[in-house]
């Protein structure tokens, strides 16, 4: 099986273990870094989740996974918050962040630069719109975007 259908399984197995906590799942990641896998839950509720709420959700899962055992390999489970600076992935990240401002960097450079800033406007399956601190609206092709993030001011 592919990462994305262990992530699928993932978040089919932990979301009811999350919504009967109060909390949302806002991702969830297979990937392998050196020579171990990760499989990572991201958890968000109003006002932001603590060590607790990821200890709560940590704990439920893993007896779970046990139960079930969807992934032949072996993985280490870490469960946290997606973080100030979330990235933007899904349509449900995008649709959230409306009007909130972004950091979108992309895989080559347009208009001589590679990272565009700017408040978050609209999005579909093909792009990406933001408005720049100018008032320009610029549209990025989706598959053009490295990364799209919500931008952190300090």
């Amino acid at each position: 099986m592919s990462a994305k259908q262990y992530e699928e399984i993932a978040e089919s197995l932990v979301t009811p273990i999350t919504e009967s906590m109060g909390i949302s799942v806002y991702d969830v990641e297979y990937v392998k870094e050196g020579s171990d896998h990760y499989l990572r839950i991201y958890i968000d509720k109003p006002g932001g989740v603590n060590i607790n709420d990821c200890e709560a959700v940590s704990r439920a899962f893993s007896a779970r996974l046990d139960e079930v055992d969807p992934i032949p390999d072996a993985y280490i489970m870490e469960v946290s918050s997606p973080g100030l600076g979330r990235t933007l992935k899904k349509d449900r990240h995008f649709e959230k962040s409306i009007g909130e401002d972004v950091d979108i960097k992309l895989f080559e450079a347009v208009e001589g630069a590679k990272e565009h800033s700017g408040v978050l406007k609209s999005f579909d399956k093909e792009t990406v719109t933001i408005t720049t601190e100018d008032g320009t609206d610029k549209s990025f092709s989706r598959k053009a975007i490295a990364s799209t993030r919500l931008k952190i001011d300090f």
